[in-house]
C-alpha cells in the first residue's frame, strides 16, 4: 500500500469528501476473496495515477459509518469521488483495464 491511503470513519470527510483531486476508494474486508484479488490492482493504479488521483481503502469491518453512509452492500466496491460527490461505482472483482477506463472517464 505504498501509494494508497487508509481511509477511516474519522478521516473520510477530510481525505475524500473535501479532496481537491479525484479519489478512488476501495471498500474491502480481510475475509473477502475477491477483495484480495482487487487489492493489488488498486495498489498498482495508485502508483500509475500518483499526483492525479488519490487512492485509498476503507476496511468495512473497521469503519461501519462510512460503509453505511455510502450504502456498501457488496464488496469489493470501488467508488470514484470528484468534488466530494460519488461519480462512479464499480462492484465486484473486475479487470484493471475496466477500473482504469472508468477512472479515465472521470479524471479527464
Amino acid at each position: 500500500m505504498s501509494n494508497t491511503v487508509e481511509f477511516t470513519d474519522s478521516n473520510f470527510e477530510d481525505e475524500v469528501e473535501k479532496s481537491d483531486t479525484p479519489v478512488l476508494v476501495d471498500f474491502w474486508a480481510e475475509w473477502c476473496g475477491p477483495c484480495r484479488m482487487v487489492g493489488p490492482v488498486v495498489d498498482e493504479i495508485a502508483g500509475e495515477y500518483a499526483g492525479k488521483v488519490k487512492v485509498g481503502k476503507v476496511n468495512v469491518d473497521h469503519n461501519p459509518e462510512v460503509s453505511v453512509k455510502y450504502g456498501i452492500r457488496s464488496i469489493p466496491a470501488l467508488m470514484i469521488f470528484k468534488n466530494g460527490e460519488v461519480v462512479d461505482t464499480i462492484i465486484g472483482a473486475v479487470p484493471k483495464t475496466h477500473i482504469k477506463k472508468q477512472l479515465d472517464a472521470q479524471v479527464v
